[in-house]
């Protein structure tokens, strides 16, 4: 991209990388599609387990932004006790070979 193409957005946020990086950021959003993938559908009761340290409030949020953002959908089962599931949209499988980029370019350079 140009110097003037750069110039036509007001800010990073304006930009698609900007836009990406909205998607994603956050403390444990990466975390979160990381155990999607693994697992395709997942409870938010052992979500929040793999996650590890994250309050059950936080946890809820991300997931939230992450529908809102139609990269996750919720899905959930009118059973007693209630059962909600989550899984990736295609919109969010579309992130995977980011993901996968970031794996290989940890596996390069952590070893270092």
């Amino acid at each position: 991209m140009s110097l003037s193409e750069m110039e036509a957005f007001e800010s990073i946020k304006d930009t698609p990388f900007g836009y990406t990086l909205s998607i994603i950021s956050g403390k444990y959003k990466m975390v979160i599609l990381y155990w999607l993938v693994e697992y395709e559908t997942i409870r938010f009761n052992e979500l929040q387990r793999l996650v590890g340290d994250i309050s059950h409030r936080t946890l809820a949020q991300q997931l939230k932004e992450l529908q809102n953002d139609n990269i996750i959908m919720r899905t959930q089962y009118d059973e007693i006790p209630p059962r909600v599931e989550y899984s990736l949209t295609e919109k969010g499988e579309s992130l995977y070979p980011l993901m996968d980029q970031m794996c290989k370019w940890g596996e390069q350079w952590n070893s270092l």
